[in-house]
């Protein structure tokens, strides 16, 4: 796997993590305990620090990256789809920033919301708790509540996953 420190900026990583041999990790970024990195995802912690919390899955191709005046914070349980891209913004505990999407600077997504796939939040916009956040740029979809619980068997499929990868993927070519 690819773990650079960049100066004096390591990375952290907590226990029972998979990081995939091809996802890179560099700098300030702190991995909570069960975290799962998919392949091509790049999570560069130079100019200011990146957090993912415990349980969280950053799917492949992610691009997750950090200003010197907006750190990206990552809650714990949260699943982050393929190809999505997080810059300098907060997501609380048990998100779903699904395939595509795109969540920038300065901007919340709030505890158990959801970020439609291709969505994308623009700067300092905010995600309530629970709500989904859709379209070019994004909106919250009116009188509809995310369910409780909605994104917890594909955190407990991937964290199921990061165990198998970690015994069971070998190279051969």
């Amino acid at each position: 796997m690819a773990i650079y420190a960049l100066g004096d900026r390591e990375p952290t990583i907590g226990d029972d993590v998979y990081i995939h041999p091809d996802a890179v990790v560099i700098g300030d970024v702190t991995l909570g305990d069960g975290v799962s990195i998919w392949p091509t995802a790049v999570l560069r912690g130079d100019s200011g620090t990146i957090t993912v919390g415990r349980r969280t899955n950053i799917q492949d191709g992610t691009i997750i990256h950090c200003t010197p005046i907006d750190a990206t914070v990552i809650g714990d349980q949260c699943v982050v789809g393929h190809n999505a891209h997080i810059e300098g913004a907060t997501i609380g505990d048990h998100c779903l920033i699904a395939s595509g999407s795109v969540v920038l600077n300065g901007s919340t997504v709030g505890t158990g919301a959801v970020v439609g796939a291709g969505a994308v939040v623009p700067s300092k916009f905010t995600v309530p708790p629970r709500a989904m956040a859709l379209g070019v740029p994004a909106r919250i979809r009116e009188g509809y509540e995310v369910p409780e619980g909605h994104v917890d068997l594909n955190v407990e499929m991937y964290h199921q996953n990061g165990k198998y990868f970690r015994e069971a993927l070998r190279r051969i070519g």
